[in-house]
């Protein structure tokens, strides 16, 4: 079983920027069905999808985070500037925040 998507609540104006964000995470944009598009954007790599709410006043819980495991760990986090954390399930990993301040930890292998 795999999580299907997540939800991140954004100001319209992160946007783009979000965009970007989540590419260097390996996510490419996808069209969102229907009249969703008027009110989010999407993103997906492999099954899962992240989903942009559009919100004027969005809710970033403080601590809540995505974690995602990428290709090319050093590329990422120097793309990223991710904050590095103590090793876990034998592999790197690290924090960081996306434009709309959503926590992201990035990691350079599932747990094992």
């Amino acid at each position: 079983m795999t999580i299907q998507h997540v939800s991140l609540e954004t100001r319209p104006a992160d946007v783009e920027a979000e965009l970007a964000f989540w590419a260097v995470l390996g996510f490419e944009p996808v069209e969102p069905p229907g009249s969703l598009g008027e009110r989010s954007a999407w993103m997906q790599r492999g099954a899962t999808q992240v989903h942009l709410l559009f919100e004027d006043e969005p809710v970033v819980p403080p601590e809540y985070h995505v974690a995602v495991v990428v290709d090319d760990y050093d590329a990422v986090t120097r793309a990223l500037d991710v904050e590095p954390r103590t090793q876990h399930w034998g592999a790197p990993r690290g924090f960081v925040r996306s434009p709309g301040g959503h926590r992201v930890e990035v990691m350079a292998a599932p747990p094992a």
